[in-house]
C-alpha cells in the first residue's frame, strides 16, 4: 500500500484545533516516525515499537476525520507509551495500556479540544477502552457524525429503523431485524438466511423504504 510521509507541519491539516502542538511534543520526545496512510479496512492506526536503532513507527488513516484522527493516534502513541514502560511484559491490550490511554484521552479532554458529545462518549471508553478504535462502536457512531465528506444516499445499518429494507454495497436486499450486543440482525429477503452486521456497515435504502 502506497504510503505518504508528512513533515509535522502538515500534521496540523489532520488535527483539530489546538491539538497540534501537544501531539507534536509527545511525537518529539518519544522520536516517532508518523506516517499518513490512505484508507485500510481492517485498521484505522497501527504501532511498530523501536527496534535496532530505528524509531518507533505510528501510521495512521488519512481520511479519517480530525476527531477520529486524533483518537486513533492517542490509541497507538498508548501502545508506545505502554512498550516504553513495560517492554514486552504485558499484554497488548491489558489494563497497562488502558490506564496509559485513558490517561492520554483525559489530558486532551480537559484541553477541550473536543464537542461535548464526543467527550460524553469518551466518557464511557474511559471505563474500558476497546482493544482496537474499530471496537469502539458507540464512540464511533458519534465521531463519523463529524466526516466532512457526507456520501450521497448511505446509510449506516445502526441508523436504519428496525423492519426497514436495504440494499448492501454487494447488491443484496436486506430487512434490518434487533440488535444483539453489538451487532444487528438482518435476513437476506430472497434466502431469509440471517446474517450479523456492524452498526457501522454503510448500506443504501431500497426505493420507498
Amino acid at each position: 500500500m502506497a504510503k505518504v510521509e508528512h513533515p509535522l507541519n502538515a500534521l496540523n491539516a489532520y488535527l483539530p484545533d489546538g491539538a497540534f502542538e501537544p501531539v507534536v511534543a509527545l511525537i518529539n520526545q518519544y522520536k516517532v516516525h508518523l506516517t499518513v496512510t490512505k484508507a485500510r479496512k481492517s485498521v484505522l492506526g497501527d504501532y511498530r515499537h523501536a527496534f535496532q536503532g530505528a524509531n518507533h513507527k505510528i501510521s495512521v488513516n488519512g481520511n479519517l476525520n480530525k476527531y477520529e484522527f486524533l483518537i486513533t493516534l492517542l490509541h497507538e502513541l498508548a501502545h508506545l507509551l505502554c512498550f516504553e514502560q513495560n517492554r514486552n511484559r504485558v499484554d497488548a491490550h491489558g489494563k497497562e495500556w488502558k490506564s496509559i490511554y485513558g490517561q492520554l484521552l483525559v489530558q486532551f479532554i480537559h484541553q477541550g479540544i473536543f464537542p461535548d458529545d464526543i467527550k460524553k462518549a469518551l466518557s464511557k471508553t474511559l471505563l474500558n477502552p476497546a482493544a482496537t478504535a474499530n471496537g469502539e462502536t458507540k464512540l464511533l457512531l458519534v465521531l463519523r457524525k463529524y466526516n466532512e465528506e457526507k456520501k450521497v444516499g448511505v446509510v449506516l445499518v445502526a441508523h436504519i429503523a428496525e423492519g426497514t429494507l436495504f440494499e448492501s454495497l454487494h447488491g443484496k436486499i436486506f430487512r434490518r431485524g434487533k440488535k444483539r450486543r453489538i451487532l444487528i440482525e438482518c435476513v437476506e429477503v430472497v434466502t431469509g438466511h440471517v446474517y450479523s452486521f456492524s452498526a457501522l456497515t454503510e448500506v443504501k435504502l431500497v426505493n420507498g423504504a
